[in-house]
């Protein structure tokens, strides 16, 4: 009897797998001939998100509001030639270092490093987001799988040792799947054969009133974040863990985005708006809950789960209706707010911040959840 139990249970297994399905399509040629393709994952309970293997960019995500309307929540355009030549950045896997690194370069083990600086933050040149040629401008090997019987897409690349001026052959894979309980989870893995900083996080642009539908300043922010690491005018982060009491940066109960954006704070100054790290108080082997985020209007929510220690809130500062996007309206200033899951900006750089050495014979390994529900 058991036997048999056993052999229906795993038939049934076998056949509820078989009807997971990944479909891909393409998704345009890049400036290299090379052509990119774009993977649907569905959790058939509302949301539906969709991943190119350029630069694992998250190109739609589709969630319903609170009568149950779907619409895209994230910022971009309609195609790998697109985002290549004008949104590369938006929605994408950043490393080897996302955030910046000062004037792009650190010491390791003695031996000092010089990274490509893409970046003038005030005046002062800055390594940012991996270099010119960041993870976020290459085509990854792209495998359609499934993590607990919904459908993934697992991201595959090579990073050479010397790659924008980082030591190590590096191996790194991403894992984008798609949740029961309305989620986008992101699981991140790498290995190296030489010592090398790592800092893996996607940058993806949220509206949860949907893609091009205006600002996101009445969107209420909740951050478990007591501190955060102010900046000097070139953006590198002072080595200050501030509490956030008594200043803008304060998100510890529901604040609308945009109720202290326009303060005179010298740290709101410096970028025009947000665009700072939050040291979480969550740090455990499993996502915890980093951030909240409710829009009134749809009523839906966005809930941030993650294993890393900190998280870049940014709202968009600099856009100026100079990008048309998807929906063929201009993107505004604060169009999109990022909470970007990371290690601190300028870590290798920084004695007092959690270490982002990966050395052989290490794993690394993080993951973020971004959880939709509307109420």
């Amino acid at each position: 009897m058991r036997s048999l139990l056993a052999t229906l249970l795993l038939s049934a297994a076998l056949a509820s797998a078989a009807e997971v399905t990944v479909p891909s399509r393409g998704f345009g040629r890049l400036t290299d001939g090379r052509e990119a393709q774009l993977y649907t994952l569905d959790n058939g309970r509302g949301l539906v998100a969709e991943i190119t293997d350029f630069g694992g960019i998250i190109v739609r995500l589709l969630v319903p509001d609170r009568t149950g309307r779907q619409a895209d929540v994230v910022l971009g355009v309609d195609s790998a030639a697109e985002f290549e030549a004008k949104a590369a950045g938006f929605n994408s896997v950043i490393g080897r270092y996302a955030n910046r690194i000062a004037g792009g370069r650190f010491s390791l083990d003695g031996q000092t490093y010089h990274l490509e600086t893409n970046s003038n933050s005030g005046g002062v040149p800055v390594h940012l987001h991996g270099g010119r040629l960041g993870f976020n401008r290459r085509l990854w090997t792209a495998t359609p799988t499934t993590r607990e019987g919904l459908p993934a897409v697992r991201l595959r690349l090579t990073s050479p040792d010397g790659d924008q001026g980082y030591p190590g052959k590096l191996q790194v894979e991403v894992l984008y799947s798609v949740t029961a309980d309305g989620g986008l989870r992101l699981d991140y893995a790498a290995t190296t054969d030489r010592p090398t900083p790592l800092n893996l996080t996607n940058h993806a642009y949220f509206n949860l009133k949907g893609e091009g539908e205006g600002d996101i300043l009445d969107h209420e922010l909740t951050l478990h974040a007591a501190r955060y690491t102010p900046v000097t005018p070139a953006q590198i982060p002072t080595g200050e863990l501030a509490p956030v009491a008594g200043t803008p940066f304060d998100f510890t109960r529901p604040r609308r985005i945009g109720e202290r954006i326009a303060g005179d704070h010298p740290q709101l100054a410096i970028g025009r708006g947000y665009d700072h790290n939050f040291v979480l108080d969550h740090r455990g082997a499993e996502p915890g809950l980093a951030a909240i985020v409710r829009e009134p209007i749809s009523g839906r929510v966005l809930e941030v789960l993650t294993t890393e220690p900190g998280v870049q809130l940014f709202t968009a500062n600099h856009f100026a209706g100079r990008l048309t996007g998807k929906s063929g309206r201009p993107y505004p200033r604060f169009a999109g707010f990022c909470l970007e899951t990371q290690h601190f900006p300028d870590s290798p750089n920084q004695t007092g911040f959690p270490n982002t050495i990966l050395r052989p014979g290490q794993t690394f390994r993080s993951a973020t959840v971004f959880r939709f529900s509307a109420r």
